[in-house]
């Protein structure tokens, strides 16, 4: 039902059930990893109402919430390179404290999934601390999210220039001159206020 993918690293499709509602997946060589992607495989669905939390647990800090799956979400990528790894721990507030230890490379971290309601994953999430919670929801944080967000932006600037309002085909012929306006444009809204406006795009 689930798959793993660790930046960098092959599928890990070789998830351990625990039991009805639980199954984790072994990460070896936890230290080195920065992102990881966890993500249904296709074949079985949630029941109706029901999702799946996903935890990450490093040997003596017990397990951490980074997020959720569910029918409507069916992956995430998640950040764990100074967040969960050794070099981050964080208390009961949330609050994270870093740490000069090196970091070990033979430490094996556990990936954890939960299948619960829906509405208990709801309170859980927003529990997570402000700063992870930010990080590992906002999808714009997702660089595929992002560069789809940017491209729709740069076809729908280009799409004022058709003549007569005409719709975009493969045939238009674009002006560089254009691409270049539009770029400095682009440069000049990031600088002044993020990336909010890529969300008025929808």
């Amino acid at each position: 039902m689930f798959g793993c993918l660790v930046a960098g690293r092959l599928l890990q499709t070789n998830l351990q059930q625990v039991d009805e509602t639980h199954a984790l997946f072994e990460l070896p060589n936890a230290s080195t990893i920065n992102h990881v992607c966890v993500f249904l495989i296709g074949t079985m669905p949630f029941p109706q109402g029901y999702g799946a939390t996903v935890h990450f647990h490093w040997p003596g800090k017990g397990f951490q919430l980074l997020g959720m799956l569910s029918n409507d979400k069916p992956s995430a990528i998640f950040r764990l390179r100074g967040s969960y790894t050794s070099s981050t721990t964080y208390d009961a507030f949330g609050n994270g404290q870093t740490t000069e230890a090196s970091l070990p490379t033979d430490i094996t971290a556990i990936l954890g999934l939960s299948v619960e309601p829906l509405d208990q994953i709801a309170a859980q999430i927003a529990t997570l601390p402000a700063s992870v919670s930010k990080l590992n929801q906002d999808p714009s944080r997702d660089t595929t999210v992002l560069a789809e967000k940017i491209v729709k932006n740069l076809f729908n600037y280009l799409a004022g220039f058709t003549g007569g309002g005409g719709p975009m085909s493969p045939d238009v012929p674009v002006p560089m001159g254009l691409i270049v306006k539009w770029y400095e444009g682009f440069m000049t809204k990031i600088k002044n206020s993020g990336i909010a406006f890529l969300e008025r795009d929808e």
